[in-house]
Parts: structure tokens; C-alpha cells; sequence
């Protein structure tokens, strides 16, 4: 299944859980698109795709400058999975399909 389309995703974080938006494109095993939340909107960065997994980067720079690290599986209008959080180890991350 494509993971194509708008995603609305949850981080459980140590700052409690965020909340953004996903805008996904998927071509072959290509992922590009864009990541919306309350400090704006930021590409993602080497975007993959492996079957229904998916694999991403994000800079934030709110609540501070930190690389974001996304593995993901996607299973009809819900993907689940982990980000890294830099130094801060892995967060939890659920989401549907918006």
C-alpha cells in the first residue's frame, strides 16, 4: 500500500506527546514530502521506502536545533513506528491517514 497522501502522526516524547502533519509522496522507493507542526512546516530528508516501511529524516529547530529520525510501518490507514530524538533516544510515533 502506497504511503502516499496527508498523515496526521503522534510522537510520545519526554516533552509529552507532539503532534504534526505528514504530506507524503512516494515514487518507487523514494519518499519526499513535508512534516507541519507548531514551529511550521520542513522537508523531510532521505526518505525511503522498503515494502510498507518507511525511513526519513526531519530538522526541527523548536523547542531546539535537533535531526529527527523516523522508521515507520504503514498497514492500511495507520503507520506505527519509532523517532529518534537525537540524544534523547527513541520516542514512540503512531498516525493515521488524514
Amino acid at each position: 500500500m502506497s504511503a502516499t497522501g496527508a498523515w496526521n502522526i503522534s510522537m510520545e516524547t519526554p516533552m509529552g506527546t507532539r503532534k504534526a502533519q505528514l504530506n507524503l509522496t512516494e515514487e518507487g522507493s523514494t519518499l519526499t514530502g513535508t512534516m507541519s507542526g507548531d514551529a511550521g512546516s520542513t522537508p523531510i530528508a532521505d526518505g525511503k521506502v522498503d515494502g510498507n516501511k518507511l525511513f526519513w529524516k526531519t530538522d526541527i529547530t523548536q523547542p531546539m536545533p535537533l535531526t529527527l529520525e523516523f522508521s515507520a510501518t504503514v498497514e492500511g490507514g495507520s503507520l506505527s513506528g519509532s523517532v529518534k530524538l537525537g540524544m534523547f533516544g527513541n520516542a514512540p510515533l503512531t498516525g493515521s491517514r488524514a
